[in-house]
């Protein structure tokens, strides 16, 4: 599958801008994690894997990442970019694939982090990330009533599995964002 097969198939399942950005975001965040942990030459994989995360989110909330599968499965794709889009929602979602390669925990991890800092950029006077320190976004962490919808307990564990902790994460997953053309 190619990028732009992926995001063809994201646009025919997902059409409020939000769900849109938030799927380049990711797709972008996971490119550059490939890259940045030697892993470039599967950085367009990890990218299509970040893209299809949420396919089926927004017209199937209640089924996600189960529902996933059905729709991905339908339109041929391969085995391991399902197993690896819909490990995300593990422990959250009825989701059977518990995140397990090195791609997979990134994207466990990142999938919640880039809705924190996302919703903490929009709080800041530039709006943009272009700005955001570590010591802004371990604030809004710790604050539970911000972007509420944003799994702490996932970041944790996330960084957890990945052996990070979460300054390390938070700076990296910044950079990452600072890279994507879908934000700001």
């Amino acid at each position: 599958m190619t990028r732009d097969a992926a995001w063809s198939l994201l646009k025919q399942y997902n059409k409020e801008p939000f769900h849109l950005q938030h799927g380049r975001v990711v797709g972008d965040v996971m490119r550059w994690y490939a890259v940045d942990l030697g892993l470039g030459d599967e950085a367009d994989y990890w990218e299509i894997v970040g893209l299809l995360h949420d396919i089926d989110f927004e017209q199937y909330p209640e089924e996600h990442c189960v529902k996933g599968v059905d729709i991905l499965r339908e339109h041929g794709v391969e085995e391991s970019i399902i197993r690896s889009a819909m490990s995300h929602g593990y422990g959250m979602t009825g989701t059977q694939f518990q995140p397990e390669q090195l791609m997979e925990k990134v994207l466990y991890t990142v999938d919640e982090l880039t809705g924190l800092i996302g919703a903490a950029a929009l709080m800041r006077p530039s709006k943009s990330v272009s700005d955001m320190e570590v010591k802004s976004v371990k604030k809004k962490f710790k604050d539970k009533a911000f972007a509420a919808g944003c799994s702490r307990e996932t970041i944790a564990n996330g960084a957890s599995m990945l052996g990070w902790d979460l300054d390390e994460l938070f700076a990296k997953t910044i950079e990452a964002m600072r890279s994507s053309e879908a934000v700001d």
